[in-house]
């Protein structure tokens, strides 16, 4: 059994991934944590559910953005042996975002940028990157997007620290086109997560305001047949603007930017953060995200009739729950 958060401190935008070495590991955005600035926060976990803090995995920041205080939404991926971080940060000098990479030869880290942008704004436009290996094509894609547009998607070089050249991003989602609706989730949409299963292509994604005091966020869902698309949003497909994966309730607030790990029994969980309402602030960088505290939540995803995901008892709470399978070594 456990209970949520399974990370009680500010970890926000989390991926978690099972390692070569057979640990589960999770990343999460830059914050402070006992007065000291984390570039990107590491922890590893046997069982998805105890965690031991790892601490730095970025040491130092790219030489392009010395100055950013906003390393956001790590993605990590193995591909050979090597790590590779895909995150979004601010350029030096800049009023935009830009996607980044970094390579490691283990999953805790250290990280090294490889020395450049990857994808310069405009805006906010560029953050939220996820990897993806379309087992079905052998294509490596990148997915990311915010800033009010559209999730985008392009093919990465046999690098995977460049886009494969002649490559173009292909817009796969759209957020509303009206913005009347103060309820409507869709008005602004990040935090892409691709997950393959039983023939589906399942775009999981978060929409509006993840933080501050009227943060409204939620985790949201989408599917297609190919990892490209086309994609059919959960809200299109019931013909309900609101219908969300995992909404606020009681216990946890603007739920969003998740992850989907499967655990040795072959069952999927999702992990994403969320605003405990016990205590919603803490020692922020900056004011930028409304001091937001953002834990680390877990829940078991089952799939209705129709092959939609399906939070398990609708909505997680702070009561004993049974946990992952897992090995012990």
């Amino acid at each position: 059994m456990f209970t949520n958060p399974v990370i009680d401190d500010n970890f926000p935008d989390p991926t978690i991934i099972r390692a070569a070495d057979g640990w589960y590991y999770a990343y999460g955005t830059q914050t402070k944590r006992a007065g000291a600035i984390i570039n990107l926060q590491v922890a590893r976990s046997r069982d998805l559910v105890a965690w031991e803090y790892l601490g730095e995995g970025l040491p130092a920041k790219p030489d392009w953005a010395l100055l950013s205080q906003k390393i956001w939404a790590p993605h990590v991926s193995e591909h050979g042996g090597r790590y590779y971080l895909y995150y979004s940060t601010r350029p030096d000098g800049a009023d935009y975002f830009s996607l980044a990479v970094a390579v490691a030869d283990a999953p805790a880290g250290p990280f090294v940028d490889c020395g450049r942008p990857m994808l310069p704004g405009p805006g906010f436009t560029c953050i939220d990157p996820m990897a993806f290996d379309d087992p079905a094509t052998g294509r490596r894609l990148l997915y990311w997007g915010s800033g009010f547009g559209p999730i985008w998607v392009r093919e990465l070089a046999d690098d995977r620290l460049s886009f494969a050249p002649g490559s173009e991003a292909v817009a796969v989602l759209h957020p509303s086109v009206s913005h009347d609706d103060p309820a409507d989730y869709h008005r602004l949409i990040e935090g892409a997560w691709v997950h393959r299963r039983a023939g589906w292509y399942y775009l999981f994604f978060s929409g509006d305001n993840c933080c501050g005091p009227h943060a409204h966020y939620a985790v949201l869902v989408a599917r297609a047949r190919h990892a490209t698309g086309p994609f059919e949003t959960y809200a299109a497909a019931t013909a309900n603007l609101h219908a969300a994966l995992l909404a606020a309730n009681a216990h946890w607030h603007a739920p969003g930017h998740n992850c989907v790990v499967t655990d040795t029994a072959g069952q999927d969980w999702l992990a994403c953060h969320a605003i405990d309402p016990r205590q919603p602030t803490f020692d922020a960088i900056d004011d930028s995200e409304g001091y937001s505290r953002r834990v680390l939540i877990l829940a078991r995803l089952e799939y209705d009739a129709d092959g939609w995901p399906q939070v398990a008892g609708g909505s997680p709470d702070w009561l004993p729950q049974p946990a992952p399978m897992s090995t012990t070594s």
